[in-house]
């Protein structure tokens, strides 16, 4: 017996990984995050917005300095009395800025509000007595 035929060689195989072609899942998941990405960044100006025109709803608010009321002129005017301390101002608030019309010499008298509370709105509207 010859020694070459008695011996065998290993044979080996190398494999190559090929990446899988693109899945119409993978597009649709993508989809999703740019649809939820544009939500969230929706969401946050969004409740920025609401922010600065919701009043006392930035924190800054000083309970010395309140407004008592106001009445709108036009688009862009409006009469506002600002309780500062014990003394009510009469203020002009338009394009142009805020002028002090009149420091009112008699506070104005608290009105109550002309709107009825929600519960009773409710019971108005369910036909109930409040």
């Amino acid at each position: 017996m010859s020694i070459a035929a008695s011996h065998t060689v290993p044979t080996t195989t190398a494999h190559v990984a090929v990446p899988p072609a693109a899945s119409p899942a993978t597009a649709g998941s993508i989809g999703g995050a740019i649809f939820a990405l544009v939500f969230v960044i929706g969401l946050i100006v969004a409740l920025a917005w609401l922010a600065k025109r919701m009043p006392g709803f930035g924190g800054a608010s000083n309970p010395a300095l309140r407004i008592v009321g106001s009445l709108a002129l036009g688009p862009r005017e409006r009469l506002v009395v600002v309780a500062v301390g014990q003394t009510q101002l009469l203020l002009g608030v338009g394009a142009g800025g805020t002028r002090t019309l009149h420091t009112l010499e008699q506070p104005l008298p608290v009105a109550e509000p002309a709107t009825p509370a929600f519960a009773q709105l409710l019971a108005q509207h369910f036909g109930k007595k409040a």
